[in-house]
């Protein structure tokens, strides 16, 4: 009787470990797909929408790269503020315990740490903690050409949006769309 439920039990444990591995997989593929797409310079305004700075407009430029090797990105550059330059920089790769990375600095800096990360289809969304600061980016390929960037922080149990970019590709090409014709 253990024979019989080991023998039918087995195959059917290497099969769903099997289809475990394969949907991981497809789902690394799937996220370095959506980050070769933030490939590319990219250019546009933001503005400060909630806090002490609330309507404080800015304009950023870009970088965008990947790792050669694990599924992620950077997004490298500065923001500007009439005279004033920010040296601007997030970095995220997946891990074995998921997304981790830093916005700026890291918390141990002046920054955010990236604690973990979702793409689902054209979106990203990061969860970002500076100690009992929590919040969220979401970044959102509205076509090839175009991406909005919302940064968003906890208050009580909403989270609430602080600062919104709508950035422009000004590369000229759109690596998903080459990635893709491929």
């Amino acid at each position: 009787m253990i024979r019989a439920v080991l023998s039918a039990f087995l195959p059917l444990a290497a099969a769903s470990a099997a289809l475990g591995v394969t949907n991981i997989a497809a789902a690394n593929e799937m996220d370095k797909k959506f980050f070769q797409q933030i490939e590319g310079e990219w250019v546009g305004p933001g503005e400060i929408v909630a806090g002490k700075y609330k309507g404080t407009k800015f304009t950023c430029s870009f970088t965008g790269s990947t790792p050669e090797v694990k599924v992620g990105m950077t997004l490298a550059g500065s923001c500007r503020v009439g005279v004033f330059t920010q040296k601007m920089s997030a970095t995220v790769e997946r891990g074995t315990g998921g997304y981790r990375g830093t916005f700026m600095d890291g918390a141990a800096g002046k920054g955010l740490d990236v604690v973990s990360g979702n793409v689902d289809g054209r979106r990203v969304v990061l969860g970002l903690n500076r100690a009992a600061l929590k919040g969220a980016m979401i970044a959102k390929l509205s076509n090839d050409d175009a991406m909005t960037v919302t940064v968003s922080v906890r208050v009580e149990k909403q989270m609430i949006p602080v600062i919104g970019m709508n950035l422009k590709r000004v590369d000229g090409a759109a690596v998903g769309s080459i990635a893709q014709q491929q």
